[in-house]
């Protein structure tokens, strides 16, 4: 049996049963029981990282393991449909299904709660209202005045809004890496999520050059936060700054410009 180390690699050099699954020797169907628990085992730790990585960017009520199960059942998935005859590397293939699978079930487990669902609802008719009057995006004190909320509520608001928008652009990003390795009977839905490729992608370059340097590499290159400060080298508190600033300047004129069509 092949040796796994930490990152799941392997420290044997023989016939695993991954490599014949990455290179389309096999199907995930025609291995055995044991070589299936192995090629599991070999891209379990990737689980565990992207769980890690999303589990940065949400409320501290989501708990780890809900996301690692997620993650779990969408490498299963990943497994069960790969096909290199696309030339896709199963391990971008995996990664999007993995990533899916656990943006699926953060929608389904609703962890907005009713109240901060409220409070997320009053900021977002707020800003509106204030950004009409003002011409410029509100502050927090505007919303804190405007609202009558205390300012933990509005920032507690806020970073829910915000993750809802990350989660929302990470949902957009895995959507683009699954339309790579979708089958050439579905032209309409490739057709229709270029559109809004395209729509998102032609936003993104109207952000100023520091906004979209922040979403490039905490999106593109999946940095966290002090990492992409490190990069950049100025202070977390700049980053989240301009990271909060970048959606708010997406989700406004998406909404402004396409949502009316």
């Amino acid at each position: 049996m092949a040796i796994l180390n930490s990152s799941g690699k392997n420290s044997s050099s023989g016939n695993d049963p991954w490599h014949d699954l990455e290179k389309g020797v096999k199907n995930w169907d025609d291995f055995s029981p044991r070589d299936r628990e192995n090629i599991v085992r070999f891209y379990a730790p990737k689980i565990r990282i992207l769980a890690l990585r999303l589990k940065s960017k949400l409320p501290q009520s989501v708990e780890l393991n809900e996301l690692i199960s997620a993650g779990s059942l969408g490498l299963l998935d990943a497994l069960g449909k790969f096909n290199p005859e696309r030339g896709i590397k199963f391990d971008t293939y995996s990664e999007s299904r993995i990533k899916g699978a656990m943006l699926d079930e953060l929608r389904r487990m609703d962890w907005f709660s009713r109240g901060l669902r409220h409070k997320v609802k009053v900021l977002e008719d707020a800003m509106r209202q204030i950004e009409h009057e003002t011409g410029v995006t509100a502050t927090a004190d505007q919303l804190q005045t405007y609202t009558g909320m205390s300012d933990k509520d509005v920032q507690n608001g806020l970073e829910a809004l915000n993750n809802q928008i990350c989660l929302s652009l990470d949902s957009f990003h895995e959507n683009l890496i699954g339309r790579k390795s979708m089958s050439d009977d579905e032209p309409f839905q490739s057709t229709a999520f270029q559109e809004i490729v395209d729509k998102v992608a032609n936003l993104i370059e109207e952000l100023t050059p520091r906004e979209k340097l922040v979403i490039s590499l905490y999106y593109g290159e999946e940095l966290n936060m002090k990492e992409t400060a490190e990069v950049m080298d100025i202070t977390e508190g700049r980053v989240s700054q301009l990271h909060s600033q970048a959606l708010m300047k997406l989700r406004k004129t998406f909404r402004d410009r396409y949502e009316s069509e």
